[in-house]
C-alpha cells in the first residue's frame, strides 16, 4: 500500500470534525520533515537504547544526548520535550511506556498516560503535528492489537482536548504493524 493509500484511507476513516486528524504512515520516523515534533520511545533514563529510541537519539546526533541528560530521566506513562539536534523537526517528546507485565499491572493505563502526556506537551509548545512510534510494542512487549486501540483511542481522546494540535501521525515500521493500527484507526 502506497503513502497515498494510506492518506485516502485516514482522510475517509481518521478525521473527527473539531477534533485533529490521526494518520497512519509505514516507514522511519526520522525523516518526517514536515511534522513538529517526533515523539521518542524512550526509557526512563532518556539518555538512549535500542529500536526506535537509538534510531532517534543517532539521527538526532549528541545535542540531543546532552540535553536529555540535563531533565533527570523520565517516569513511565509520562513524557518530556527537548530540541531535536540535526532531526527535521523542532522537538523531540520522549514519552515512557510500559513494559508488558501481562496486563495486570496497569500497562493499559500508562501506556495511554504517555500518549495523552505527548499530546499535551505539543500543545503547551505550540506544536500543531506530531509523530509517533508504537510505543511500548518493540522490545517492551506490549500486544500489538491492544497497543494500537490504546493509542488511537487516547491519543483521539487528547486531540479532542487540545484542538490546536492538527495532527497526530503514527509511524510504522512494518506492513503488519500498520495493518493492526490502520484496523484501529477504523474501529
Amino acid at each position: 500500500m502506497s503513502w497515498i493509500d494510506v492518506m485516502e484511507a485516514v482522510m475517509a476513516e481518521g478525521v473527527v470534525p473539531g477534533r485533529g486528524r490521526i494518520t497512519v504512515h509505514r516507514g522511519d520516523i526520522t525523516t518526517d520533515a514536515t511534522a513538529d515534533a517526533i515523539v521518542n520511545a524512550a526509557n526512563q533514563s532518556l539518555l538512549g537504547g535500542g529500536g526506535v529510541d537509538g534510531a532517534i537519539h543517532r539521527a538526532a546526533g549528541p545535542a540531543l544526548l546532552a540535553e536529555c541528560r540535563d531533565l533527570g530521566g523520565c517516569q513511565t506513562g509520562e513524557a518530556k520535550i527537548t530540541g531535536a539536534g540535526r532531526l527535521p523537526v523542532r522537538h523531540v517528546i520522549h514519552a515512557v511506556g510500559p513494559v508488558w507485565r501481562g496486563g495486570n499491572s496497569g500497562e493499559a493505563a500508562l501506556l495511554a498516560s504517555c500518549y495523552r502526556r505527548s499530546i499535551e506537551l505539543a500543545a503547551a509548545h505550540h506544536l500543531a503535528v506530531v509523530a509517533f512510534p508504537a510505543i511500548s510494542c518493540g522490545v517492551y512487549g506490549f500486544p500489538v492489537e491492544s497497543a494500537a486501540r490504546i493509542a488511537i483511542d487516547s491519543v483521539g481522546a487528547a486531540l479532542n482536548d487540545h484542538p490546536e494540535v492538527r495532527e497526530a501521525r503514527f509511524w510504522l515500521f512494518s506492513d503488519e504493524m500498520l495493518r493492526v493500527f490502520q484496523q484501529a484507526l477504523e474501529q
